[in-house]
């Protein structure tokens, strides 16, 4: 097998987090329970292995085992040696500057997460203190613009998709760059990465030099979608919850690609929030979309909504075939919807304050055996709660896809097993199965092995 190319370097922060105390310093050097040393280590070599094939977070970190930090604290600030780095983070000896960028931004923010789970470890057990907890992780790491209108779309969509659905999301993002909108996805490959560059180039087209690409991403997933080298903000949320209720709170409109569990996931979060009744008079613009080949998966995604949420869930995004230039006016004519709400509301245009999230959708889900197989996939359950649920079965059959502590787990105790009601379990076969077909589940290459069984 060839081996990595890897490189030595020392690198120095650049307009951001300077300097560390020695107590912050002790705890990113530590391997312990305690210590963030292995967290930053894994999301520095994602941050560095931009541009990977694999999306196997376990296959990255074995490719890389003997890649080293040593974090070095001195009198004008930090500097950080690294061994055995992906060469492909470097030119000429030199480290890009966009990685330079997120591997601080990393450390920041793994800095700041810490300080603040220590400082104020009970503001977690409500949902206004998850919710104030999000806003003080995004303002710290600098991405709340309070001078601006809103204009920030999140973009949603699978890593593993076709050259022409990647296309077509370079064509929305173009409509939308054009209008002078700006692009929030998981900072990753394929619908993630489509957007931003698509929106690049429309922006340069009206001479908007003021171009926001933010990335907001977790330590379970990073290794598995590293940050494209597009994004100029990001942001690392401490998990998954956290990190989708960040989409939310900033979006002023969300266009969700073609995609697989993780999109689904999304989708189901997403659907969870509009169905809750105190959240019925408030403008949320959705979209779905994809070129013509795709119509397909979303007539899928569709039926699967009604089987198991209603018909009023089908009400809460519209879906749009093959037509950017509609969707990019769809999107504008809502973001002015939500302006309009927002000042009704006296509401911030940075941070979506009104939206009401239900603590079951704020709680971090452990993908254990356990839990998967605990689940309460019951038909009878209100739509807002089956939604939640659903959305965790998909986050774990996301985690045993790619996160790198899924796959040990599946790799020790076998599959996870989900079981409900036949008219839950058989339309989530149904999806299953058909993102299977479509490779949705991984990146192409070899025959995918489910990480789920479902009882029927």
């Amino acid at each position: 097998m060839k081996k990595n190319a890897t490189i030595n370097a020392s690198v120095t922060p650049k307009g951001s987090l300077e300097i560390l105390s020695q107590i912050e310093v002790e705890k990113l050097k530590a391997v312990g329970e305690q210590g963030l040393y292995p967290l930053f280590r894994q999301c520095a070599l994602a941050i560095l292995n931009t541009g990977s094939d694999s999306d196997n977070a376990k296959t990255i970190m074995e490719a890389f085992a003997d890649f080293e930090i040593e974090i070095i604290q001195q009198e004008r600030g930090i500097r950080l040696n690294l061994k055995n780095a992906p060469a492909n983070a470097f030119v000429d000896g030199v480290m890009i500057a966009s990685s330079r960028e997120m591997l601080f931004s990393a450390l920041r923010d793994i800095v700041y997460t810490e300080t603040e789970r220590c400082a104020k470890p009970h503001d977690l057990d409500t949902s206004s203190g998850i919710t104030n907890h999000v806003f003080q992780l995004l303002r710290n790491a600098g991405v709340l613009h309070s001078r601006e209108n809103p204009n920030m779309i999140v973009c949603w969509g699978g890593h593993s998709i076709s050259d022409v659905e990647y296309k077509y999301t370079k064509d929305v993002g173009h409509a939308l760059g054009l209008r002078g909108m700006d692009v929030c996805t998981g900072c990753g490959p394929g619908a993630m990465k489509g957007p931003m560059k698509g929106a690049t180039i429309g922006h340069a087209k009206q001479r908007h030099n003021q171009s926001r690409f933010l990335g907001l991403t977790e330590p379970g997933i990073i290794a598995a979608e590293a940050p494209n080298p597009i994004v100029n903000e990001l942001v690392i949320l401490p998990d998954i919850e956290k990190r989708l209720e960040a989409f939310v709170r900033v979006a002023h409109a969300v266009v969700i690609f073609p995609g697989g569990a993780g999109t689904a996931e999304e989708l189901l979060y997403l659907l969870g929030i509009l169905l809750e009744p105190g959240n019925s008079e408030i403008p949320f613009p959705l979209i779905l979309t994809g070129p013509k080949s795709s119509e397909e998966y979303f007539r899928q995604l569709h039926q699967f909504i009604c089987d198991t949420l209603g018909f009023e869930a089908q009400q809460k995004y519209k879906i749009i075939i093959d037509d950017p230039e509609q969707v990019a006016r769809e999107v504008r004519q809502g973001v002015e919807d939500v302006k309009q709400c927002r000042l009704d509301l006296s509401d911030a245009y940075y941070f979506n304050w009104t939206l009401k999230i239900q603590q079951t959708l704020q709680t971090p889900f452990e993908p254990t055996h356990e839990n998967m197989a605990a689940l309460n996939l019951d038909a009878s359950l209100p739509p807002h709660e089956l939604a939640a649920n659903l959305r965790r079965a998909f986050s774990g059959i996301v985690a045993g896809n790619v996160k790198e502590s899924g796959i040990r787990a599946i790799e020790k105790h076998g599959v996870y097993q989900l079981k409900g009601d036949q008219s839950v379990m058989r339309p989530l076969d149904d999806l299953l199965c058909a993102f299977v077909r479509q490779q949705r589940m991984k990146l192409p290459g070899g025959t995918y092995v489910p990480c789920y069984h479902l009882l029927k």
